[in-house]
């Protein structure tokens, strides 16, 4: 079983639901990501999602896009990314982490190295699952059979707008969890519509069988809430790098387990009597 199947499957027997923040890799500093990883998972993260640096990332508004600008800056790709989860795994074994960025990093990585590189060496650093914007299920069949031979999971996204058929096609190639869009737009918007959330969740759910998380807009920890009651997880993005901006390292680590810490107390509360005692922390070596 892969570290993504048995925490979601743990949360599920324990009635929580799973929080999965999102960091920029490199961001606010080059050397920060696995303390701030290791923070997060501190706080109450059940699975990381890190997003690796683009110079053009289509899908996220203008804080995330700064973010990656600035890790790109302070030389940030793709290997490094993947050192600062080996970085991470010397101390967290059980911890998911799932990449998720573009397809233009990984096909340059392959392009430099060999076909499958990049599967191979995501694999050996401890990455557990791969969510590529901008591949779509129709052409992400060679990276996914790269993927699954090394028991990586890959990831898509839907949205409001996905038809039946795209719906089909990520249910029939999806492994790990599927990545719901809140809102139109892009990441950090504001108009997220609880009630639009739940009619997609309940469109892809029927044919979708994986966990399902949602994420983009989440601002605050009752709209995380909310989101948690009809979702399987809850994916804090932007609000999370608003924080950690201009402030220094050991200031930004607190204020991202300060938010963390303030979204799970609110999931908490919907967790049933019988299962409300301590959380099963991830196992640390």
């Amino acid at each position: 079983m892969s570290r993504l199947q048995a925490t979601f499957k743990r949360l599920q027997q324990e009635g929580r639901k799973a929080l999965i923040p999102y960091a920029t890799a490199g961001y606010p500093y080059a050397d920060i990501t696995p303390a701030l990883m290791h923070v997060l998972v501190e706080a109450g993260a059940d699975v990381i999602e890190l997003g690796v640096p683009f110079s053009d990332p289509s899908a996220d508004g203008p804080t995330i896009q700064a973010a990656s600008e600035r890790a790109l800056q302070q030389g940030i790709g793709l290997p490094q990314v993947l050192e600062q989860v080996r970085q991470f795994r010397q101390s967290d074994t059980t911890t998911p982490v799932v990449l998720m960025g573009y397809a233009n990093p990984i096909e340059r990585y392959d392009q430099i190295r060999q076909s499958g590189a990049f599967a191979a060496d995501a694999a050996a650093a401890g990455v557990d699952g791969v969510l590529v914007v901008d591949y779509p299920p129709e052409v992400a069949g060679g990276l996914g059979a790269q993927l699954r031979q090394h028991g990586i999971d890959l990831i898509f996204l839907l949205a409001q707008t996905s038809t039946e058929r795209r719906i089909r096609q990520v249910a029939e190639r999806a492994s790990g969890y599927v990545y719901c869009v809140s809102i139109k737009g892009v990441t950090g918007a504001k108009t997220l519509d609880i009630d639009q959330v739940k009619a997609t969740l309940a469109r892809i759910r029927q044919h979708v069988r994986i966990p399902v998380g949602v994420g983009f807009g989440i601002r605050d920890a009752h709209t995380a809430r909310q989101i948690a009651q009809v979702a399987d997880a809850v994916v804090i993005g932007s609000w999370l790098i608003e924080r950690l901006d201009g402030k220094p390292a050991a200031d930004a680590l607190a204020a991202a387990s300060d938010l963390i810490r303030s979204v799970r107390r609110q999931l908490e509360l919907d967790v049933p009597e019988q299962t409300s005692g301590p959380k099963t922390k991830n196992a640390k070596p």
